[in-house]
């Protein structure tokens, strides 16, 4: 049993390290069918807007309302995203999970691993 309790140790450690599992490529215009699945979004800023509460929306696929997508970083994480506001026009990689709101696709940000500029 005290052997075990090692190896055990071991690959719990070696689990808990390994990396995540690459998340898909999508299109924004696929984003609303990959609803509840971890996805990445890659494609060019259309827009980028702080409403007055402080929620910055970055729109891709078109500017709102007609975009395809949206990746949204909520007030208190936006500290975490200091270049947000200079993205109209580069081409971005954002992962997370897609959800609906008001029936259009999103994914909040609140890290900056979920995030990538190209």
């Amino acid at each position: 049993m005290r052997t075990l309790i090692p190896a055990l140790g071991f690959v719990l450690t070696a689990f808990l390290a390994a990396p995540p599992a690459r998340a898909e490529m999508i299109a924004p215009a696929d984003a609303k069918a990959h609803v509840g699945q971890t996805v990445t979004v890659e494609a060019a800023v259309s827009d980028v807007h702080t409403g007055r509460s402080g929620v910055t929306f970055i729109d891709i696929g078109g500017r709102y309302p007609d975009n395809a997508f949206t990746a949204v970083i909520f007030a208190g994480d936006l500290a975490k995203f200091p270049n947000a506001g200079a993205l109209d026009g580069k081409t971005v990689a954002i992962s997370g999970p897609v959800q609906l709101y008001q029936g259009r696709p999103e994914i909040i940000l609140k890290s900056p691993d979920q995030f990538h500029a190209k």
